[in-house]
């Protein structure tokens, strides 16, 4: 019985210090830290691949490939199906295009199927060729555009599911049929402009 107060006690004791302490967290002034630009791009990235992977697997890949209970499609409206992860990116980066010119992003492919989807700059050609060439390796560079000088960085842009490679070898636009598991399908093309 002792023991078992004793260790109510403590509970509590602990319970007191850890929301003091939260407490103290949130009404400490915030403490201003710089990120490098690279810094920036990869932590964008890391949140959006992640979308773009359990979109991928956990919606598309379970609802259309495993249970079959809805298909994803590229004219998702007029077929009352699901958007391709392709789409669902493209529809997230004009969301923010919309909201700020702090950064922008975009899925650009070598193959594309899309001809929008082609690289417009040198770098970006140059990034798509790059991490093509050396998988598992991040491009970046610096380029200007209108003027004005940006941060650009190109990340892979990998098939992890096999809906992923289904959809681009079979489709009727594609410029490439050979995908397989891992290849390197395209590149993420995220851009900071630079003061």
């Amino acid at each position: 019985m002792l023991n078992f107060k004793t260790s109510l006690k403590k509970t509590a004791l602990s319970i007191a210090t850890g929301s003091l302490m939260l407490g103290m967290a949130m009404s400490a002034p915030a403490t201003a830290k710089t990120f490098e630009p690279q810094q920036v791009t990869d932590m964008l990235h890391l949140v959006l691949e992640s979308d773009r992977t359990i979109y991928t697997k956990k919606v598309v890949k379970r609802l259309a490939n495993k249970h079959k209970v809805i298909k994803a499609t590229e004219n998702f409206e007029d077929d009352k199906s699901l958007p391709l992860p392709a789409q669902m990116f493209r529809f997230g980066s004009e969301a923010v295009a919309d909201k700020t010119d702090k950064f922008s992003y975009s899925l650009l492919s070598l193959w594309p199927i899309n001809k929008q989807n082609k690289p417009t700059t040198e770098l970006e050609k140059k990034g798509l060729e790059y991490i093509n060439a050396n998988k598992g390796k991040n491009f970046y560079g610096e380029e200007t555009l209108g003027g004005k000088k940006y941060f650009t960085a190109v990340y892979a842009d990998v098939a992890v599911a096999t809906p992923c490679v289904g959809c681009h070898n079979n489709h009727k636009d594609t410029p490439k049929k050979d995908f397989k598991m891992g290849d390197v399908m395209g590149g993420v093309v995220i851009r900071i402009p630079l003061k």
